[in-house]
This record gives structure tokens, sequence and C-alpha cells, in this order.
């Protein structure tokens, strides 16, 4: 990577491809999640005890929060792969935002969303 200011045309297109493998996935993560919260009441707690129906709702309720933060996290997850591919279009991507410096393609290969090469991450602490 010594001279290289951007990624080729070709690359771009390997890294977008890629990306829209990841999009697809994490949309289809994302509706798997949104119907467990839609569908909640398909096992409903009405026929056991008092006692056990507290334990269950109280269950059932850390359960549900625990599925929103995950849709929640898995919905950020595909903005930020969107806005790589705003960078693949714009040729952009793989240009880290603070240093300036191309993104090692390893780092690219297993974070497509990244922004920051590993030395601007590490400065980051």
């Amino acid at each position: 990577m010594s001279d290289k200011v951007r990624y080729s045309d070709e690359e771009l297109a390997e890294f977008k491809e890629l990306i829209l493998v990841k999009i697809e996935r994490a949309k289809q993560d994302y509706e798997l999640l949104r119907n467990t919260l839609t569908h909640e009441n398909s096992n409903d707690i009405e026929d056991t005890s008092p006692t056990f129906k507290v334990l269950e709702e109280g269950a059932t309720t850390l359960s549900r929060e625990q599925t929103v933060q995950m849709a929640e996290r898995q919905a950020q997850f595909i903005k930020h792969l969107e806005a790589a591919l705003i960078r693949i279009e714009n040729k952009t991507y793989g240009i880290c935002r603070e240093t300036g410096k191309l993104i090692s393609k390893q780092r690219l290969l297993a974070v497509p969303h990244a922004t920051l090469s590993i030395e601007a991450k590490l400065n980051q602490k």
C-alpha cells in the first residue's frame, strides 16, 4: 500500500459485492428480530399459576428488551453498510477519515464499513 491513495475500481467492485451480501444477510436478521417482537403473544402464559406468571412476565420483558437492542444494533449496522456503499460510489471508500491514508484491505474485508485505519483506531484510546 505504498503510494496508493485509493482502491482501484476492480477492488471497489469486490468490496461492493461483499457489502451487498452483508446488507442482505443483515436485513434478513433484522426482519427475523422484528418478527420475533411482533409475535410475542404466540406462547402466552394464561394457563400458569400467578407466581409463575409473574416470573415468566419478567423473563419475557427482559428477553424483549434484549431483542429490541439487537434489532437496533442490526439497523445501525445496515446504515453503516449503506454509507459504505455511498463511499464506494464516491470512490472515497477505504480512506481513513482521520489520517487520510488507505485502510488495509484485510481490515476492510473483516469490517467492510470501517472508516478508520487500525492506526487511527488505536490513537482514539
